[in-house]
């Protein structure tokens, strides 16, 4: 048996700033033991994928049914109106095709600006509250925007804070950083969630019945 020692000096530099970086532990593996539906993703927690827009109609092989097929059955969705090509028509077809109950998918459109803040906390928590509800009821939810880069990384981080995987909002873009780190794209945009006031959103974000601002 052939032991790569490179890689061990490498995971040991990785856990020594993880511990830096106060990642929480049960994120540092997620990445490793959830296999990513498609390139530009990342699991933030077992039952949340965040993702870039899952469809093209010119295209025959859709990213939505790698979603799909991978367990996904909640899609929410922060694109605009008009934004994109709307997916949610077809996603029963999509669905069907795979041979998945149709009763059992989920479509939620939460418009947010591209590049800009959801229009309120109260907002942002109307999102959060799916993704409860979708985790009491043991379902695996994605949340996306066009690139999957901001909106959905403001989004992801204030997730970490309001479910308690990150103890405030600092800790979470560290550990959406991390992941981001392994993303395709990650190259061509290096930082999510995407703007300033993005990041301060996250950093200022309060569990519900905290003060937020």
């Amino acid at each position: 048996m052939t032991i790569d020692t490179n890689a061990i000096s490498h995971a040991s530099t990785d856990l020594q700033a993880d511990q830096r970086l106060h990642i929480p532990k049960q994120c540092r593996t997620l990445a490793h033991m959830c296999p990513r539906p498609i390139p530009n993703s990342y699991w933030a927690t077992p039952l949340l994928l965040a993702c870039e827009y899952p469809y093209a109609p010119r295209l025959k092989s859709q990213k939505l049914d790698a979603l799909l097929s991978s367990g996904i059955r909640t899609f929410i969705d922060l694109t605009e109106h008009g934004e994109l090509s709307p997916y949610a028509p077809h996603l029963d077809k999509r669905a069907a095709q795979l041979g998945i109950d149709v009763s059992t998918v989920e479509y939620h459109c939460f418009p947010i600006q591209d590049r800009s803040l959801p229009q309120s906390v109260e907002y942002m928590c109307q999102i959060l509250d799916v993704l409860r509800d979708n985790e009491r009821r043991g379902r695996i939810s994605a949340v996306h925007c066009r690139g999957g880069i901001g909106r959905t990384g403001m989004v992801i981080g204030c997730w970490l804070v309001e479910c308690e995987v990150a103890k405030n909002g600092e800790e979470a873009l560290a550990v959406i950083a991390k992941e981001w780190k392994t993303v395709e794209k990650c190259k061509r945009f290096p930082h999510s969630p995407e703007t300033g006031p993005q990041f301060e959103f996250v950093k200022n974000f309060r569990r519900k019945g905290v003060c937020c601002y």
